[in-house]
């Protein structure tokens, strides 16, 4: 499984993207968990965790451009966070003129630093483990297997549906129909209609060559060779540790 559904991957021969998927999974989960458990206002702590995911990203040969690039995907789940500063409850504080509650400045804080870190550091397990390995090692991990089906199929035929719908698109444009008004909803409603249908066939002749070719019910596991990875369980100690030293000095 490769191609356009897996374009956070950088392809590379550098050590953490010869560790074992299995681990580094476990490892960005706890490493996300230990983050939101860190108090807001230990901004010190959040530095070293940023340093912990930038060094593991330089480590494993991803840009740190390529890495902020991808965070743009958090943006539109963040914008609510700009309203907390001015609905949160007093004390208020004056910031370059504006009258902010204090209390929905450091939620805000809290919200944006801790979604930040966590995009970051799945953005390096993308970058570093192909989807495949990632779906392996759901597998090792024993995530159920009829989920890690789904979810590979999902990715396989996000790409798929998106074409289909460009054709539709473009067929419908050719016959002079460009539904922009809202009194051209009938046009969209039934290319919508149009793509479930063919999704759906698409879907039941897939899963017929499958079982023909005696699918049942789990993907071949993956003959790759991976090293150990333990020390993917590093950050996750450093971040720990943070966390708890953060706790404590407050």
């Amino acid at each position: 499984m490769s191609g356009r559904h897996d374009h956070l991957y950088v392809a590379h021969a550098g050590p953490v993207h010869r560790l074992a998927p299995e681990y580094k999974v476990a490892a960005t989960v706890m490493f996300v968990f230990a983050v939101v458990a860190t108090p807001r206002e230990a901004i010190w702590a959040f530095a070293v965790d940023a340093l912990v995911v930038l060094t593991v990203a330089v480590v494993g040969g991803v840009s740190i451009t390529h890495l902020l690039r991808r965070l743009s995907i958090e943006v539109p789940f963040l914008l609510f966070a700009v309203f907390l500063p001015f609905v949160g409850p007093a004390p208020d504080v004056e910031v370059f003129g504006l009258t902010l509650s204090e209390a929905g400045l450091w939620g805000a804080w809290g919200i944006v630093v801790k979604a930040s870190l966590g995009v970051m550091a799945t953005v390096v397990l993308a970058s570093t483990t192909s989807i495949p390995d990632i779906l392996s090692g759901l597998e090792r991990l024993r995530v159920p297997p009829v989920l890690v089906a789904i979810t590979a199929f999902m990715i396989r035929y996000g790409d798929v549906l998106t074409d289909e719908l460009r054709r539709l698109r473009i067929a419908r444009e050719s016959r002079a129909d460009d539904p922009r008004w809202i009194w051209q909803a009938k046009a969209v409603a039934s290319t919508a209609g149009t793509l479930f249908v063919r999704s759906y066939e698409r879907g039941e002749r897939v899963h017929q060559a499958m079982l023909a070719r005696g699918y049942v019910g789990t993907m071949p596991p993956s003959e790759r060779a991976h090293a150990g990875g333990p020390v993917c369980f590093v950050p996750v100690v450093v971040a720990a540790t943070v966390a708890v030293l953060a706790w404590t000095i407050s």
